[in-house]
């Protein structure tokens, strides 16, 4: 359903500003952010976390794995509160593991925060970019072929993915080489 109403509002937007002559542009707006340095830096710093946390999970989850064991294997020869103070460091280990899964990989879980943080900003220079880039070339349009539209042809001067690509690289010049003058 939810398909359906984005392929109609699609083509009713496609049908309005066909007849009104509005100029259609596409962005590739993955591929872009694939070619900005400062993303790819961002994103490994991203990685290298999300790596630490796996790494850390994975050592919860192998002294669980380690206690739980223990215990089963003693569990006959434990008694009363041995037993119970046993049993309870194995469930309260099961339990930090999935409290630490759902709050660092959860869908709203470190991770995703850090995710949307990390893209924020490139995606308002890249909407900016869009939007320079647009005015331009006169475009009333621009689609994102990205974001799961399904574009089937496109023809490369309705592609307008490396003209916003030069408008960022040539900002971030600009950035780089006056936080060169400032060092001096």
């Amino acid at each position: 359903m939810k398909n359906f109403k984005i392929t109609f509002a699609f083509i009713l937007f496609l049908f309005f500003g066909l007849s009104n002559a509005q100029k259609i542009g596409v962005v590739d707006t993955e591929y872009i952010l694939n070619k900005m340095p400062e993303y790819q830096e961002a994103e490994s710093r991203l990685n290298a976390q999300i790596d630490t946390w796996q790494d850390e999970l994975q050592g919860l989850q192998s002294e669980y794995e380690r206690k739980r064991s223990a215990f089963e294997s003693e569990k006959v020869l434990l008694v009363g509160d041995q037993l119970k103070l046993r049993e309870k460091e194995v469930t309260d280990l099961e339990k930090n593991i999935k409290t630490t899964t759902s709050l660092r990989f959860g869908a709203t879980g470190e991770i995703s925060q850090l995710r949307t943080n990390l893209v924020q900003p490139f995606q308002d220079q890249i909407w900016n970019a869009i939007k320079t880039m647009s005015e331009k070339n006169g475009l009333g349009i621009v689609l994102d072929k990205s974001n799961n539209i399904s574009v089937i042809f496109l023809q490369k001067r309705y592609d307008y993915t490396d003209k916003v690509l030069d408008i960022l690289l040539k900002g971030s010049d600009k950035k780089e080489k006056a936080n060169t003058k400032s060092k001096k």
